[in-house]
């Protein structure tokens, strides 16, 4: 069995149904215990991102909303267009049924996640911060072992599903719809990633905070015209998610059918995959948020499933339903890319392509990040400059290169990652109930 076939199996095992249980069943018990806080402080929450609550007084690097804006680069790429498409083609319309569920329950996650960050955050001698699930595993849990665990498979994962692949996304839509060579796009990905990572979080945060709320505006409005000239049509799609959620999907056109095993299983996956939620990334971003009160820096987290997954999605999942092009037989990219052209004739296509540019940028940006923190807990802050310099060469790398075993190992580490993240959460989650609890009645 050669190191390729390996990866793989660790990935099918990783994405497969042990883990989605363990990520949506922990998702479910954080809901309860933290009170169903996606309802109570979802208001809140958003009151925090408008900058009402921003005092530069506070410890940390960057606002309420950088810190989001940084989470959400990393979160916003593939998974929106093709995962989605993807999650289609395999599981019918009752899976984005399933992504909804998922983000539902992930907002909890991800705000039990990013609270723990801000409390087990390290401040370090030049100003910066450094946090994520390697600190409140080591500190928090005193399992020192499992923060060494994520650490190193979030590091190899920032490589692959945070670089080459992200590279390779962008290259081959750029060959094929403007002919520009992949090692060109490498090159030029590669000078722009290292212009912006020199400067850390906080430069990183500040790109992030342009590039996401505008290619996401520009996409959900490009996908808010192909509903709104198939409004008519609309009442169906929503009966054909709701009916094929736990009822199997007739095969139809090039749709092969599928059972209801394969209709949760791969909305779950493929809503997992987008917004991330359990796998520990966007805590290390949200540990740089300016402000005193963890639990703060939680309820703004919780927002990334909510825009990635339950608006960013469902936007693709509605146009790859209302144009009909779900059953052609595509899949990927390549199906969203038809069903916006067949929705928009012309431009839709372009806005795809344009729309998996600038996310798979942006998520190399944040992703960079994740890693330098990475390094720096593993190997000292020496390793941070070297780390930035091997992740820039192998932007070019991967815009370059076949990707089978990239794809694979990074699904593996992705994967991996959440294990210990997920121990840590339900270890110290009754920290963050009383925090919350006493949060939310001065506040909520």
């Amino acid at each position: 069995m050669d190191i390729n076939t390996i990866a793989k199996h660790i990935g099918d095992f990783a994405w497969g149904p042990v883990m989605i249980v363990f990520l949506v069943g922990t998702g479910l018990c954080l809901t309860i215990r933290m009170g169903f806080v996606q309802v109570r402080g979802f208001k809140h929450a958003w009151a925090l991102i408008s900058g009402k609550y921003d005092k530069k007084e506070d410890e940390g690097e960057v606002t309420h909303f950088q810190a989001l804006c940084t989470a959400l680069s990393a979160t916003i790429g593939t998974g929106n267009i093709a995962g989605v498409a993807t999650a289609i083609t395999a599981g019918g319309p009752g899976a984005v049924f399933w992504m909804w569920v998922t983000a539902v329950v992930g907002m909890a996650t991800k705000f039990t996640s990013c609270s723990l960050s801000l409390f087990f955050r390290r401040f370090n001698k030049d100003g910066s911060v450094s946090g994520g699930p390697m600190y409140y595993l080591e500190k928090g849990l005193n399992q020192k072992w499992l923060g060494i665990l994520f650490a190193f498979f979030a590091l190899i994962a920032s490589f692959g599903i945070g670089n080459m692949v992200q590279a390779n996304s962008v290259a081959e839509p750029l060959l094929s719809s403007f002919d520009i060579p992949k090692y060109a796009t490498g090159v030029i990905i590669a000078v722009l990633v290292w212009l912006v990572i020199i400067g850390g979080i906080k430069r990183i945060a500040k790109v992030a905070s342009f590039i996401v709320p505008f290619m996401a505006i520009v996409y959900v409005l490009s996908s808010f015209v192909v509903i709104v000239l198939n409004i008519q049509d609309i009442p169906h799609v929503i009966k054909l998610i709701l009916k094929h959620a736990l009822s199997p999907t007739a095969a139809a056109g090039g749709f092969a059918g599928a059972t209801v095993a394969q209709v949760i299983r791969y909305g779950v996956a493929r809503g997992v995959f987008s917004n991330e939620s359990g796998l520990g990334s966007a805590p290390m971003a949200h540990a740089a948020a300016r402000t005193k009160y963890p639990i703060r820096e939680g309820l703004v987290a919780m927002l990334g499933p909510f825009i990635d997954t339950i608006v960013i999605c469902s936007m693709t999942a509605f146009v790859i339903l209302v144009t009909g092009t779900w059953t052609s037989g595509e899949t990927g990219a390549v199906l969203s890319a038809s069903a916006y052209d067949s929705g928009l004739p012309i431009i839709g296509s372009y806005t795809v392509t344009f729309g998996l540019v600038f996310f798979a940028f942006s998520t190399m940006l944040s992703w960079s990040y994740y890693g330098d923190r990475c390094a720096q807990y593993l190997f000292g802050n020496r390793a941070v400059i070297i780390y930035r310099w091997v992740f820039v060469f192998l932007i070019i790398v991967g815009a370059v290169v076949q990707l089978e075993f990239v794809w694979n190992i990074s699904d593996a580490m992705n994967g991996l990652m959440a294990i210990p993240n997920l121990i840590g959460l339900l270890g110290l989650s009754g920290l963050i109930a009383r925090e919350t609890r006493k949060y939310m009645g001065k506040h909520g």
